[in-house]
């Protein structure tokens, strides 16, 4: 593994400090809504092998999530989600070699309302972009992308369960890489205990409509909302198994680890 990797994870909470209001408790419900009006950042470090037609691949991906949130009108609020992964991987098909380096950034907005409906389910929606950032060939699509993204949800008690979903369609690029249709859906359960700990399920399913392929990991974690002083932090741990996956794609288990740093308002 990179020694970037773990420094930038290491390092990275120890930037700013924050002083929480919230309590505990709502601090672990804010952290089980994707469209909480709740300022985050977590980095997120997942590990998988198999990769590739031999099989002789892996990749180590630490995705940098920051969740801003932005009071836009009295109803409303705006949630900006970004994903900048930056990845290293070795041997992704024969004589790929290694590279580490930036990929292809996701950026997210959804506008939701800050009341929840009648029915007590929580949504937003908006745009989702793809921005061609990768730092190396074999890190990038080196297409533009956009599409829609939405996200509905329902809090009840200790329980958390809805689903998060987006399609990218390339509309720009380079001529000789492929274009870009693909659907993500992201349901997702999760349960708090008193103890603030959270056990969670999801998956990150992807259909490239241009290959007619599925990637489907299923994500297994134990989270736990603790403080480095005054700082509110969430740890989480767990094993993520490819479910399905393209034949040059991961295969079997892999890992995630995740540290998300809060700052309340």
């Amino acid at each position: 593994m990179p020694r970037y990797l773990y420094l930038l994870a290491v390092c990275l909470p120890y930037a700013s400090v924050a002083f929480a209001q919230d309590s505990d408790a709502e601090l672990a419900k804010k952290l089980a809504n994707p469209v909480a009006s709740l300022i985050s950042v977590p980095l997120q470090l997942n590990y998988d092998e198999k990769i590739g037609p031999g099989r002789d691949g892996k990749r180590s991906t630490l995705n940098i999530q920051p969740v801003v949130p932005f009071d836009i009108a009295p109803a409303w609020n705006l949630i900006s989600r970004t994903i900048l992964p930056l990845i290293d991987q070795k041997d992704i098909f024969p004589g790929a070699g290694s590279q580490s380096g930036v990929g292809d950034v996701t950026q997210s907005l959804f506008f939701s309302p800050k009341n929840t409906t009648s029915g007590g389910w929580i949504w937003g929606a908006g745009p989702v972009l793809l921005l061609p950032t990768g730092s190396d060939s074999l890190l990038t699509a080196d297409k533009w992308g956009v599409g829609p993204t939405g996200v509905v949800l329902k809090q009840v008690g200790p329980w958390t369960y809805g689903a998060l979903a987006n399609h990218i369609w390339s509309v720009a690029g380079e001529a000789d890489r492929a274009d870009i249709s693909a659907t993500f859906v992201q349901p997702f359960v999760s349960y708090i205990t008193p103890s603030k700990t959270t056990f969670a399920f999801t998956t990150e399913t992807v259909h490239d409509w241009k290959r007619n392929q599925w990637t489907v990991p299923l994500n297994f974690t134990v989270s736990q909302l603790l403080r480095v002083g005054r700082l509110p932090l969430s740890v989480s741990a767990g094993a993520r198994y490819w479910a399905e996956s393209p034949e040059v794609g991961p295969h079997g288990w892999g890992f995630r680890l995740q540290s998300t740093f809060l700052f309340p308002k």
